[in-house]
């Protein structure tokens, strides 16, 4: 009697194997779930559809965005590690405040354990606007009304915790000024905010863009390395002072535990995804540049962020305190 149970047992076994094998060869059946913790209309939800829509053609199956806004884009992620299957077909944009909020809070999410890192794709343009109508013609004129109101001068970002709060915070640090955050969802809420004068700054990635080129918003200054061609007389971070750059480059995973092969198919179409010369043009209009990195350098690169996010977050004091 012995011998059969373990008979069964084994033939058991190696059906449950051959059926995963079979499930990750077979992989993608039905369309895949996207989530981008964005509201819809952004930077990041335009640009992410185009990469979805590309990609979908070499996956094989529809690609579905579901925006989930919230928490300084962690809000998604959060939901996906803690509900959604191992079987690749949840899947979400991964953006910096993943690995940044745990250092900062307790949170629901381990980055470190709960993800299964697919791919790194690209980064942002950062940028500060005002209003057209605003006395700021320049970033030098808000130091300036900053040093002589402290925390007065109020910026919209897309939320706590994300590179826009935390890079505004060292620029003020930097520049001995005190500002007040008002955190939102994402970059439609802040465009109304700066748009309607309910702040005086926006902090915020490229959806700005069309209300700069129609003269309503004025960009003080950018976060790249160099000056986007888009903006050519706009100066970078560094050229007023500040020896800073802020891409707050972004990638794609999964709920942990998912089969190598179907991470592997994912990281494949994914990959010719960002090479379509529609997604580059694409992520062009609004400043990204492609930032490819497979899924092992992918891994590493979580790890490095991790640890300098660490130096920057508790350099302006914005660090978890310890119990």
């Amino acid at each position: 009697m012995l011998q059969r149970n373990c008979f069964a047992v084994a033939v058991i076994a190696v059906a449950a194997l051959f059926s995963g094998v079979a499930v990750a060869q077979d992989y993608p059946t039905k369309p895949v779930t996207l989530i981008v913790p964005w509201p819809a209309g952004g930077s990041t939800d335009i640009s992410m559809r185009a990469i979805a829509d590309a990609a979908s053609k070499h996956l094989g199956q529809p690609i579905v965005i579901d925006n989930k806004g919230g928490g300084g884009g962690t809000v998604g992620p959060a939901t996906m590690a803690a509900a959604s299957k191992p079987d690749g077909y949840t899947i979400s944009q991964i953006p910096i405040t993943v690995f940044r909020l745990p250092l900062m809070q307790e949170v629901s999410w381990n980055p470190d354990k709960d993800f299964s890192y697919i791919i790194h794709l690209t980064g942002y343009t950062f940028g500060v606007t005002t209003s057209s109508e605003s006395q700021f013609k320049s970033w030098k004129d808000v130091v300036e009304f900053a040093k002589a109101n402290p925390g007065k001068v109020t910026y919209a970002t897309p939320g706590t915790g994300t590179s826009l709060h935390v890079g505004m915070e060292q620029i003020a640090a930097l520049a001995g000024i005190k500002m007040t955050q008002v955190p939102f969802k994402g970059g439609a809420e802040t465009n109304a905010a700066v748009l309607g004068q309910h702040t005086m700054l926006q902090a915020d990635s490229t959806g700005w863009r069309p209300l700069v080129d129609a003269g309503k918003l004025r960009l003080l200054m950018v976060w790249t390395a160099v000056r986007s061609p888009n903006f050519p007389d706009v100066p970078t971070l560094k050229e007023i002072g500040y020896p800073m750059v802020y891409d707050s480059p972004f990638g794609i995973a999964g709920p942990k535990g998912m089969d190598p092969k179907i991470v592997a198919k994912l990281h494949d179409a994914f990959k010719k995804a960002v090479e379509d010369p529609a997604v580059v043009a694409t992520l062009a209009k609004y400043d990204m540049v492609p930032n490819y990195k497979n899924t092992e350098d992918y891994k590493k690169f979580v790890t490095e962020v991790t640890a300098s996010e660490r130096k920057v977050i508790d350099g302006i004091g914005l660090g978890k305190k310890a119990n």
